[in-house]
């Protein structure tokens, strides 16, 4: 550990007065803890349902285009997350670091980090971009496929892939500028600038896939109520995208067009974040000087960053393994499986937003040496995850088969798909109050800086809880598809539990840093 940067003494605020800078009951390290733990958790809620959102937009324009350019993306992804997962835990670090050194009024220490952050995961962004690039046909050449899907689909993903590994320096900055934000206490601002990114993508997408040919946005435009009235005076949709198509020859780049528009927005949010580090008061202080490399910095960032790197990049591998076994079923149960998944990710979004709020509340408090607080904090922030949880699986239970059907038309083996997906559902609603205690207890670790204890849970989670859960349940105890849906129901149950008990034992609540804490006079706790 290093105890680098100097400390900037705050005075203590007589009980009942409040700092300008703190100044509420919101603070993170006085006063209420349901407020900032509000404050930081709706946020970030609201930056995934955002992060949805790219990932609909570009399923929506591109199912337009080809039901290959679809399968493309759909087999890109987790090939691309498990490079994304390397560098990601890096900014989890900077996201520890920043919170214990902001609650220990370490200012100066907090801009070190964050610029040893930033100079750390740009250094392997580029790694991971040019290794990528270069790993991408190579990699897609090993999955067994047949003939028809490698003519078609492997070259898309390939063009997919190339250019998104191009452009990862441009899409990490943006992950390092909301995890430093985060760990400051600042989640409102990285999402004001992802809902910037977002508007870019959906404007970006049509016209760099499409061009000026068949673009659909066009056609939607004419379909409007109100459009054909204006058609007389020259405002038709259709005939403009004619011209326009004549004036430029532009058609789009098909595949490419969806990675350059994702590439590009966020490029734009990454510049806006680096602005708003450098050249405002927002977020930690940091400044150029704070890029020239410090080893000391540096190896705190790969001691912390590389659990979380490993713990990431496993739950990539264990959920290609799940999907692995799954694809051994007969399509409706597949369907019914992938189905299941996207709607269970939306239920997840509260308790993630728990546990990342979480991971600064104790951060923070554990600077600032306040232990007892970090301790409540967790405690409350888990009865609420549980709470709310518990309240989304009534519903879940109560309304599965309306919710599941509206995501299917009348296609084939319709009926098959919603009865399967109604039953994984409901199976998997058990565990959901499990959720939010134990995306609650991995945040209070790492928040701690105990990223090899959240690592251990999360491996325990997924590959003993899920992977082999599903493999005995599905291929030794001959449930069938039952088996799949308990097995995946089974992994939260079981992090929940081990980590509640390590949790108990109270060995996390010793800080990572080794700066003086400051003086705080605890004012007004709920």
């Amino acid at each position: 550990m290093s105890g680098y940067g100097t400390v900037t003494d705050e005075p203590s605020t007589p009980s009942g007065d409040v700092p300008d800078d703190d100044s509420s009951a919101d603070s993170i390290t006085e006063g209420s803890l349901l407020r900032p733990l509000f404050r930081l958790a709706w946020p970030i809620v609201v930056i995934q349902l955002l992060q949805v959102t790219y990932n609909v937009v570009d399923t929506l324009y591109l199912g337009r285009l080809s039901a290959e350019a679809v399968g493309a993306i759909s087999l890109a992804f987790p090939l691309i997350f498990l490079l994304i997962a390397v560098a990601g835990g890096f900014t989890t670090a900077g996201a520890i670091l920043v919170a214990q050194y902001t609650g220990a009024k370490g200012d100066e220490s907090a801009g070190l980090v964050a610029g040893q952050t930033i100079l750390t995961v740009a250094v392997l962004s580029v790694f991971i971009g040019v290794g990528g690039y270069f790993y991408t046909r190579p990699a897609l050449a090993l999955l067994p496929s047949d003939p028809e899907t490698a003519a078609t689909v492997i070259p898309l993903a390939a063009d997919y892939m190339e250019v998104i590994f191009l452009g990862i320096p441009l899409m990490f900055g943006f992950f390092v500028f909301s995890a430093l934000m985060r760990g400051y206490g600042d989640t409102r601002t990285p999402m004001a600038v992802m809902f910037v990114s977002v508007l870019l993508n959906v404007l970006l997408d049509p016209f760099l896939i499409f061009g000026f040919a068949d673009n659909p946005l066009f056609g939607w435009l004419a379909s409007l109520p109100g459009i054909a009235a204006l058609e007389p005076i020259g405002l038709d949709p259709v005939a403009l995208e004619a011209s326009l198509l004549a004036a430029t020859g532009f058609v789009g780049y098909g595949v490419k067009g969806a990675a350059l528009a994702t590439i590009a927005a966020r490029g734009v949010a990454t510049g806006i974040g680096v602005w708003a580090l450098f050249a405002t008061d927002l977020g930690p202080d940091v400044g150029i000087a704070d890029l020239r490399p410090d080893l000391g910095v540096i190896e705190d960032v790969f001691r912390l960053g590389l659990p979380s790197s490993v713990e990431q990049t496993t739950s990539a591998l264990a959920m290609i393994t799940l999907t692995a076994m799954v694809v051994t079923f007969s399509p409706p149960v597949v369907a019914a499986y992938g189905l299941g998944n996207r709607l269970i990710s939306l239920v997840f979004l509260p308790a993630m937003g728990l546990g990342r709020a979480i991971d600064t509340m104790v951060g923070q408090n554990l600077g600032a040496d306040r232990a007892d607080r970090a301790g409540r904090a967790v405690r409350v922030a888990a009865t609420t995850g549980a709470g709310v949880m518990f309240l989304v699986a009534v519903v879940a239970v109560a309304f599965t088969e309306p919710i599941v059907s509206v995501f299917l038309g009348d296609v084939p083996d319709a009926p098959a798909t919603v009865s399967n997906a109604v039953e994984y559902v409901r199976i998997r609603s058990v565990e959901f109050a499990f959720i939010g205690v134990s995306q609650v207890i991995l945040g209070a670790f790492r928040g701690a800086g105990n990223t090899k204890t959240a690592m251990v849970i999360s491996v325990l989670t997924l590959w003993v809880g899920r992977v082999a859960s599903v493999g005995y349940l599905v291929f030794v105890a001959g449930w069938g598809a039952t088996g799949v849906w308990v097995g995946m129901a089974l992994g939260n149950v079981l992090g929940a539990v081990v980590g509640v008990a390590w949790f108990s034992r109270g060995t996390w609540a010793n800080r990572y840093i080794e700066e003086p804490a400051p003086d705080i006079d605890p004012v007004g706790e709920d």
